[in-house]
């Protein structure tokens, strides 16, 4: 059975193929994704992307379609006359998209949007562009336009912009793919948000996270599932810290890869699960790598490799290396370059590695002890400008320049500039969020601060009108006593609420009733029931009173804290 992959060609099409039995397998892949977008317009490809399997209806067989960071994938199996529907179905849809469906689309991909957690290393690496939009909500998406849409099709979904994949015993008989003419894409741009590495942040989520970019190799393909072991080995079955400790390793297809490593962790093991997974990542880097563990690795790599259907696997893969303008490799030199690494490329793709690293501790867990730079959460410098003071004491001051915006709260300072702002989110009642390049945000609320209506127009004239984002009503009306912003979508940068003195004093006052109060209703609860002269009615009549009066006085101080969490 043939290893090879074959390149050919349909209708102008780059195409690969390689045989297999059984049902056909296709892809058509085209150089677009989520780093091609703005912040403004994010989720114009994805939504596309939906509209373009729209015709195909309920099919028999297996169909789908992917919107990733630099690509954009169609794929199905099934038989032959299926492939060939398809796949004339999706460029069909492609030149002539159903535009009665824009609405119901946009609805359902809000849907999608709710239940997606995205990560937030992106956004810390690379800041709100290219591929760090990953991390964000897709905002573009409720004011495209057909015209948007039928631009962004004609600009990016043609067929000198696609690779065709099929695996089978041969080529479709009669499959014609009729796409716009264009031209190859370079790769997206890779931006930085990041001024030094290693570098750590602190979010809110329980275990570890971390990235680092290195070049794209077999030697760090094996990096990656060395480290994996070792994190196993260490952190769930010595330690017993982690259910989950996993690597992924994501070429970038633009001579870059991503290894990503994760271990979860309860709330009162984190410290010993950063510990550990510090502690790892150390060893490797002082060069501590098993000949044994390189070996099992190496075995199931060489394994995927020899399998029956490696061509098969290979070929969306190979599909983005084409479009990325790398050469193809044959089975037999990734073999003989498997099969040449040794534990000392491994140490050097372990220093790479650090060299890059950018760290996801648990919330209130630093990395400075183990060599981290804490990553920026503010600017270095604040516009020269109108300054708004605060209406409270020690709350943010903001600062309304000609270049930009900034946000002041003691030595914490925000800046974003109209020229390097990526999207400003516009409520209905007047509020602002102007998101920079590098992720941070400032927010300006009219009637706050002393803003008047001619700094918020100033404002928004100096924004350019592709930035702007037109959000639906929110439910919440900011707080002045707020110091971080309100609304949807807030940046993992944007500044915490802090809680004012006022806050703090109601706290304290009725939780320290609520405390006192809950000690005569608990001695009567539990010595009421005891007393035989008391009949159960009358012990339970006054038991629920003197709690109800407890849970009263308690109240008010459970709203003040979870009204400053939300903040």
């Amino acid at each position: 059975m043939s290893q090879a992959i074959h390149p050919t060609e349909v209708d102008g099409i780059p195409t690969l193929f390689a045989y297999a039995t059984g049902p056909m397998r296709a892809g058509l892949v085209f150089r677009v994704g989520v780093a091609d977008e703005t912040l403004a317009r994010s989720g114009v490809t994805h939504l596309l992307e939906h509209l373009a399997l729209h015709r195909q209806g309920l099919a028999d067989y297996h169909f789908n379609g992917a919107t990733k960071g630099a690509f954009t994938h169609f794929h199905a199996e099934g038989a032959e006359h299926e492939i060939v529907a398809y796949l004339e179905g999706v460029c069909a849809s492609l030149t002539d998209l159903p535009m009665e469906r824009l609405e119901t689309e946009k609805e359902i991909l809000r849907t999608e949007e709710a239940r997606r957690e995205p990560g937030q290393l992106p956004l810390w690496r690379y800041g709100a562009q290219g591929y760090g939009l990953v991390s964000y909500p897709e905002w573009g998406v409720r004011d495209l336009r057909p015209e948007d849409l039928r631009h962004w099709a004609q600009t990016w979904f043609t067929r000198d912009n696609a690779v065709l994949w099929i695996a089978g015993e041969r080529l479709p008989a009669g499959l014609s793919l009729k796409l716009p003419a264009g031209h190859r894409r370079p790769m997206p741009a890779v931006t930085s948000a990041l001024p030094t590495a290693p570098a750590y942040f602190s979010d809110g989520k329980g275990g570890v996270l971390l990235d680092s970019v290195v070049g794209d190799s077999t030697a760090a393909r094996l990096y990656a599932g060395v480290l994996e072991r070792e994190l196993s080995r260490a952190l769930r079955q010595e330690g017993g810290y982690s259910y989950t400790a996993a690597t992924d390793y994501t070429p970038r297809r633009d001579g870059f890869a991503v290894v990503t490593a994760f271990a979860d962790a309860l709330p009162a093991k984190q410290d010993a699960v950063l510990g550990g997974f510090v502690d790892v990542l150390a060893a490797l880097q002082a060069g501590r790598i098993a000949q044994g563990d390189l070996d099992a690795v190496r075995a199931r790599a060489d394994a995927t490799l020899t399998a029956h259907d490696a061509a098969v696997r290979r070929l969306p893969g190979a599909a983005e290396d084409l479009l990325a303008h790398r050469a193809p490799r044959g089975f037999d030199e990734l073999r003989s370059e498997l099969w040449a690494i040794t534990p000392q490329h491994l140490y050097g793709v372990a220093l790479e590695a650090a060299g890059t690293a950018l760290l996801q501790a648990p919330a209130g867990h630093s990395a400075d002890w183990a060599g981290y730079a804490q990553a920026p959460t503010g600017s270095s410098y604040a516009v020269t400008g109108t300054t708004f003071a605060p209406q409270r004491r020690g709350g943010p001051s903001l600062i309304v320049g000609s270049e930009g915006v900034s946000v002041t709260a003691g030595e914490q300072t925000a800046t974003v500039l109209y020229r390097a702002c990526a999207a400003v989110l516009n409520w209905p009642d007047g509020g602002r969020r102007l998101i920079g390049h590098d992720g941070l945000c400032v927010d300006v609320e009219p009637g706050l601060n002393g803003i008047d209506a001619h700094t918020m127009a100033t404002i928004d004239a100096a924004v350019h009108p592709s930035a702007v984002v037109r959000l639906p009503p929110r439910q919440r009306q900011p707080r002045p006593e707020a110091g971080g912003g309100e609304g949807t979508g807030s940046s993992a940068k944007a500044a915490p609420a802090r809680r004012t003195g006022g806050q703090t004093a109601l706290l304290v006052v009725f939780g320290l009733l609520a405390g006192l109060w809950s000690l005569p209703a608990l001695a009567y609860t539990v010595f009421g029931f005891s007393d035989p002269e008391t009949g159960i009615g009358e012990w339970a009549a006054v038991a629920v009173f003197l709690w109800g009066v407890g849970a009263l006085l308690a109240w008010p101080a459970v709203r003040v804290l979870r009204g400053t969490r939300r903040g």
